[in-house]
């Protein structure tokens, strides 16, 4: 058995595969999210995955919570008619018919990806929302307080995947060429993914709201 923690970036998606003893096995980049699917028990990924007729979803709301000091990097996900807009005004504005805000250009620059993993969700691949400053919430136990891209916020990220089984090589081919904080991301959607896999994860909300949850 293994499992997988994908998270976005520059490549297109990078995954971390671990086996069933939670070790790492590999690193894998590609281009289309489709590519790197198959075979596994589970797979987390860090994109929202279900997207509401309208209002926001409760799962980011609770999540926001649960990070504490790190909710700014938990981002209100706007209902799907916001998604199909054709630019970013249009669906600021609607945004703002079907909630109480806009939404941010930092959200609608996620809307490619955002929409490709819905679309395979959609089809009927078994794609478990997870978000990494929640895991790493849920690993450490208590709040993080410093940034995914600081020196010490990344030191303390690797150290806490250290201490749940996760060492993460000097050398992982191709993937390598990801940002450091994008590998860590995979790796901490990776520990979800086990846990959902042996059926230890908790949900935010929880239970799910219409089948939306973020895993941890």
């Amino acid at each position: 058995m293994s499992v997988l923690g994908v998270d976005a970036c520059r490549l297109g998606w990078l995954a971390v595969e671990l086996d069933d003893s939670g070790r790492f096995v590999a690193a894998t980049a590609a281009e289309r999210l489709q590519e790197l699917l198959g075979g596994h028990e589970a797979t987390g990924v860090d994109m929202p995955i279900g997207l509401l007729e309208d209002g926001w979803r409760q799962a980011d709301l609770v999540a926001a919570v649960f990070v504490g000091a790190r909710r700014a990097s938990v981002f209100r996900v706007p209902p799907r008619d916001v998604w199909t807009a054709p630019d970013y005004p249009t669906a600021n504005a609607r945004c703002r018919s079907l909630t109480d805000a806009g939404m941010s250009r930092q959200a609608w620059a996620l809307r490619d990806k955002l929409l490709e993993v819905n679309d395979l969700r959609d089809e009927g691949a078994a794609l478990h929302e997870v978000h990494p400053e929640v895991s790493f919430r849920a690993m450490a136990g208590a709040p993080l307080l410093h940034g995914k891209r600081t020196w010490t916020g990344q030191r303390q990220r690797e150290g806490l995947l250290r201490h749940v089984g996760i060492e993460l090589p000097a050398e992982i081919g191709q993937a390598g060429e990801a940002a450091v904080d994008d590998v860590l991301d995979a790796a901490a959607a990776a520990w979800t993914a086990r846990r959902i896999a042996f059926g230890h994860a908790r949900s935010l909300p929880e239970p799910p709201e219409s089948g939306i949850a973020i895993w941890y």
